[in-house]
């Protein structure tokens, strides 16, 4: 934290980060309900406009040394041309750019260990990853035994309905599930209802990309005026879950972490309790 001295508008953890000044903002009406802003996204990309804002003044400002980004997804966050573009015409020293463009979990590790070694850091950056790759194992040693692995869909858009892809899939494997829609290593793929009702999945989670616990709450409504919602088998056996996706599961950070534990939780109720019920996720 006594490095960072600036953020994007959308960086929120931990609490403290927030005290910082936010170097982006958004043109999308974030408290649109998830068709309206899926409309705004397609719009934007549909007219070749970015949907984000950088704060070049703001940039200039700081002087960062280093400023990472990303270019795993145009429509979740500022992208790399945009930060290039913002400091082109900077004269002198230029700050080192970082592009995160992560698909799976060994791309997230790959990527701290990048970030680290930017910072001067690679100590530190080996004993993160040795702390979080540690939790995982814990997990997995439980896991990997298992002959019961329900099926498990993870919804990752509303309206209209997309699954979770890139490292999601693996988290519920390694959570032992069988994932049933999106496939690991793979951008997130659009899913239509009669497709979901055709996997009937043992197990729903519903974590839309950039909603937290209260908002899914609101918007999963939309989920169940599908016609045929209450046949599924999540629902009859009361296996439909609500995540916050912003906060776990669709940042590709050390948090990911969480993300499985509160997979594991969600999947084996019997042989996982990490708290985080009530807090990261929900039933419906």
């Amino acid at each position: 934290m006594d490095r960072l001295v600036g953020r994007s508008h959308e960086c929120d953890y931990p609490p403290e980060i927030r005290a910082l000044p936010a170097c982006t903002s958004a043109k999308l009406e974030a408290g649109a309900d998830s068709a309206a802003i899926d409309r705004q996204v397609k719009n934007l990309l549909r007219d070749a406009t970015s949907i984000y804002i950088v704060d070049t003044a703001k940039l200039r400002e700081l002087q960062p040394d280093v400023i990472v980004t990303q270019a795993q997804c145009e429509a979740c966050a500022v992208s790399l041309p945009e930060v290039e573009a913002a400091v082109a015409g900077w004269l002198g020293s230029r700050p080192q750019i970082i592009s995160l463009s992560p698909s799976r979990l060994a791309d997230v590790w790959e990527d701290i260990r990048r970030v680290a070694s930017a910072l001067g850091l690679p100590d530190g950056g080996r004993g993160v990853l040795a702390s979080l790759k540690n939790r995982v194992v814990n997990i997995i040693e439980k896991t990997c035994v298992l002959k019961q692995r329900p099926s498990v869909a993870c919804v990752e858009w509303i309206e209209p309905l997309m699954a979770a892809g890139n490292w999601v899939p693996e988290l519920v494997e390694l959570a032992g599930g069988a994932n049933a829609a999106g496939e690991a290593g793979k951008h997130s793929p659009w899913m239509d209802w009669e497709t979901l009702r055709r996997l009937d999945p043992e197990i729903i989670i519903v974590m839309p990309c950039g909603f937290d616990l209260a908002r899914t709450r609101t918007e999963a409504a939309a989920l169940v005026r599908q016609p045929g919602w209450s046949r599924l088998r999540a629902m009859k056996k009361s296996r439909v879950m609500l995540a916050d996706g912003n906060q776990y599961f669709n940042r590709p950070g050390p948090r990911l972490v969480e993300s499985l534990e509160i997979l594991a939780e969600i999947i084996h109720p019997g042989r996982f309790k990490f708290g985080h019920e009530g807090k990261g996720w929900e039933p419906l």
